[in-house]
């Protein structure tokens, strides 16, 4: 039941075009247009291999969080949930059926961002083994966490409230979340505070990764906590109708 509501999930997705152009097409400009523009000052590296760990960040967050919540917040209003919470079909299977599709979704967007990012200059450091499992660990933790917030602003609002409240949270983590302008230029009084949201600890721990570094425990622990209290919330809170 799981696996054929995850295919169902997918080509909603695929099929809809305005997630198609929120979850690729504008993480694809972003990461064009700020390489080749000199549009920020990344502290004297190449803007490319700044952007890039930061624009795959945004995609995740582009499919498991604003795009999930809009989408779960319009079905619910038309009643396809209502219809899905007649079937033998949980609130948990449905959470992890959403889950599943989002993982699928960014699959594609990672080899078409990658192949993007390369072609414009991006060369990655260290391991390819160890880049590979650290980026898959950071990507799997950000789409719990994503994934639990989206499923939770879902169900705790109505379906036009949703849509207003996921591009507003898209756009202020797409500005303070250290995506395409660096945390350093923002003011030491709120670094801290910045450093503890998801997209942060996602973007950061993608950077320190992709540079060669080692795997940043912080930015585990901090997207760790936020996937168990966002899915923890999500499942107690979650409404049929």
């Amino acid at each position: 039941m799981v696996l054929a509501q995850a295919g169902a999930e997918i080509r909603g997705m695929l099929r809809n075009g305005e997630q198609l152009l929120l979850t690729m097409i504008i993480p694809v400009l972003l990461l064009v247009g700020f390489s080749v523009a000199p549009l920020i000052d990344v502290g004297g590296g190449s803007r490319v291999d700044f952007l890039a760990p930061g624009v795959l960040a945004l995609a995740v967050m582009s499919t498991a969080f604003t795009g999930q919540a809009i989408a779960t917040g319009f079905e619910r209003r038309y009643g396809v949930l209502k219809r899905l919470g007649a079937t033998p079909l949980s609130r948990s299977g449905l959470m992890l059926a959403k889950t599943v599709a989002v993982l699928a979704v960014e699959a594609v967007q990672v080899v078409v961002l990658v192949a993007v990012a390369l072609s414009l200059g991006w060369s990655p450091q260290g391991s390819p083994v160890a880049a590979v499992l650290g980026c898959a660990l950071l990507v799997l933790l950000g789409t719990a966490a994503f994934s639990g917030l989206g499923l939770l602003m879902a169900g705790l609002l109505r379906a036009e409230a949703t849509l207003a409240a996921a591009n507003l949270v898209y756009l202020l983590l797409l500005a303070a979340g250290g995506v395409v302008f660096p945390l350093a230029k923002f003011p030491e009084s709120v670094r801290p505070v910045l450093e503890l949201l998801p997209i942060s600890a996602l973007t950061g721990g993608l950077r320190t990764v992709l540079g060669g570094g080692a795997l940043p425990v912080a930015a585990v622990a901090v997207l760790a906590a936020w996937a168990v209290v966002s899915l923890v919330l999500a499942a107690r809170t979650f409404r049929w109708e």
